[in-house]
């Protein structure tokens, strides 16, 4: 037989008002920051995959075009009254705050991507790039060895718009989470959170501050803009790989890299590079 069901009085829901905290932050790289964006090449061979080459047509087209890589390494800005040509996606420094939590006892990384996010799309990156030439490996079995040409910043700079919940979060709360994420997580490519490398690495800085100030008068649009035309070597490696890929692109028959210098007005889709 049935038991009848227990009425029982649960009572008044009571539930916290909720608002919206807002600050902006300052923030100066204290490593170089790499970039990370897919080129339009990638995008397209994504979308529509080109058939398979032959020896012989591998032969006649290069494999790299470091002057290209660079540029398109870089997130953009397409509006010309914008402050910077260069910028990066915004989320990254939200990921870089909620991977922070995991190292931080008190915060969980779920609880604050929902409670903490950034306003905009893209944040406005002050300083001048430079080309660098790296080693890497590919993600194959073999882990087959290439070179990567990428656009990275020696000294950046940014201002952020950030958003949280109150009064779940408080703001000085938000602020020491964001400054741990720029010791132990930082943005970009081959950042810190990754373990091998310690770049894109940042602090916390006030409006006043001489090195954020220097980094934004000498780090503006056209500063970047004649940067991204003619780039300058990142180090001593790059230079002796640039300098030997010059003579033997000559010996070949091809074009100087410098010889079709090509604006960027294309702007980059986002995609964060894990």
């Amino acid at each position: 037989m049935a038991k009848p069901k227990q009425s029982s009085d649960a009572g008044e829901i009571s539930i916290l008002e909720v608002f919206q905290g807002t600050f902006d932050v300052y923030i100066l790289g204290v490593s170089p920051f790499i970039y990370n964006a897919m080129s339009e090449k990638a995008r397209h061979e994504l979308l529509m995959p080109a058939p398979r080459k032959n020896a012989a047509e591998r032969a006649a087209n290069l494999k790299h075009n470091p002057i290209e890589e660079y540029r398109n390494s870089a997130y953009v800005n397409l509006d010309p009254k914008a402050a910077t040509k260069l910028n990066f996606p915004s989320a990254g420094f939200k990921k870089a705050l909620s991977s922070a939590a995991l190292d931080i006892p008190g915060a969980a990384k779920a609880q604050i991507g929902r409670l903490v996010w950034t306003e905009g799309d893209r944040v406005d990156f002050y300083g001048v790039p430079k080309l660098m030439c790296s080693i890497t490996r590919s993600a194959d079995m073999n882990h087959t060895p290439d070179v990567r040409t990428r656009a990275i910043l020696p000294e950046w700079a940014c201002r952020l718009s950030i958003r949280f919940k109150r009064p779940i979060l408080k703001e000085q709360t938000v602020a020491n989470l964001l400054a741990a994420a720029g010791l132990t997580q930082g943005v970009g490519d081959w950042r810190q959170q990754k373990g091998s490398g310690s770049y894109g690495q940042f602090k916390l800085v006030s409006t006043d501050d001489p090195d954020f100030v220097r980094v934004r008068k000498a780090g503006g649009r056209d500063a970047q803009i004649a940067a991204l035309e003619k780039p300058e070597f990142y180090d001593d490696e790059t230079e002796k790989l640039m300098l030997w890929f010059d003579e033997e692109l000559k010996r070949r028959g091809g074009a100087p890299r410098n010889g079709s210098s090509k604006k960027i007005e294309v702007e980059q889709e986002e995609e964060m590079a894990d």
